[in-house]
């Protein structure tokens, strides 16, 4: 059993079943991710997790104990809140010590966790501040030292970036990452954000319609997503997803032909998919001499890289391509890919095929 297990767990809100059966086991040290769209049961799985919801069915362990039915203050977990929560009349060291103080730590012991997060945080020249005096950062920053304060097992975030501005975002995403690989303590971190699950998370969850759609490591949920939703959601710009239909042993989209790899051609034989989703993600589609011809019809530069839409007889495809562009608006083009690059699914049941 790992430094958290999630077993079986539902959660049903009068007649709307929320949670349908979350199983989840990590070990020590993991920094776990629960991403998924609005109204997903993410934070609602943080929550029981936390003590703050109960599940109608199913059990949360920590560290090998159960504690499905104990209160909060009993879980050995600290919490960071998407509105910080923290105490205007309180400075900033005061907010850090609360935690400790309630647990009737002694004062020495107090000033010394202050001080020591106070250092990692780089926030020293603050402790003296109400919070009505600091940035988004800054009170973002507190709300963490409260919770490195403790030394917990298990450290829950709720969405904690998601009120900061783009760069702040970034900035706080690369301190959280330095500080679980400083501190190694257990995190389980939710957020709405695919950028934030594949930077940050050891491992992945995603979550859609109260159910984990795959879970795994974010190189395995990138290059092999298990159903058609994760293949969508994970990724920018957005996977190419090209309806199609069987033909013969391979695909066929609007009359064209489309490539498959051995493994899929076999994969295809034991399928009983009729109508497929032809996957491809947008760097894996380039612009080539020959190949599937199409017409730009719009460019989206974003510096480093652009972003360029194509009309093809199979749908429209993004491209995302290094730099600025040559071709303009309207251009003949011709695009390709690797049959390595593609990404099978069922129309019908939206799983993989392969």
């Amino acid at each position: 059993m790992g430094a958290l297990t999630i077993a079986n767990v539902r959660k049903t809100f009068g007649n709307v079943e929320i949670l349908k059966g979350i199983d989840i086991d990590i070990e020590a040290g993991e920094f776990l991710i629960l991403v998924g769209p609005s109204g997903c049961g993410k934070s609602t799985l943080l929550n029981i997790i936390a003590g703050l919801e109960l599940p109608t069915d199913g059990a949360v362990s920590i560290g090998g104990h159960d504690v499905t039915w104990l209160p909060p203050k009993d879980r050995d977990i600290a919490m960071v809140f998407q509105s910080y929560a923290l105490y205007p009349n309180m400075n900033v060291a005061q907010n850090i010590a609360f935690g400790l103080e309630m647990r009737k730590v002694p004062k020495d012991k107090r000033d010394e966790a202050v001080q020591r997060v106070a250092r990692m945080l780089q926030i020293v020249p603050l402790l003296g501040r109400k919070p009505g005096q600091l940035s988004g950062g800054q009170r973002q920053r507190v709300a963490m030292g409260r919770a490195l304060a403790r030394d917990p097992k298990l450290f829950l975030f709720d969405e904690p970036l998601s009120n900061l501005d783009a760069k702040l975002r970034v900035e706080m995403r690369a301190e959280i990452k330095l500080l679980h690989q400083r501190t190694r303590t257990t995190t389980v971190y939710v957020t709405h954000d695919q950028v934030e699950a594949m930077t940050l998370g050891d491992r992945i969850a995603v979550m859609n319609g109260g159910l984990v759609q795959q879970f795994g490591s974010p190189e395995d949920i990138y290059a092999r997503p298990a159903t058609r939703f994760v293949a969508e959601f994970i990724g920018s710009p957005a996977m190419n997803m090209i309806p199609a239909v069987r033909s013969g042993s391979g695909a066929a989209a609007n009359g064209v032909e489309l490539e498959l790899t051995a493994a899929q051609r076999a994969a295809m034989q034991t399928s009983q998919a009729g109508k497929l989703v032809y996957g491809l993600r947008p760097e894996a589609v380039h612009f080539a001499d020959d190949g599937v011809p199409g017409t730009l019809r719009f460019t989206e530069p974003t510096g480093p890289e652009t972003y360029a839409t194509v009309e093809t007889a199979v749908g429209n495809l993004t491209l995302r391509v290094p730099g600025y562009m040559a071709a303009k608006v309207g251009d003949a083009v011709h695009v390709k890919w690797a049959p390595e690059a593609v990404h099978l699914f069922d129309a019908a049941t939206d799983q993989r095929i392969g």
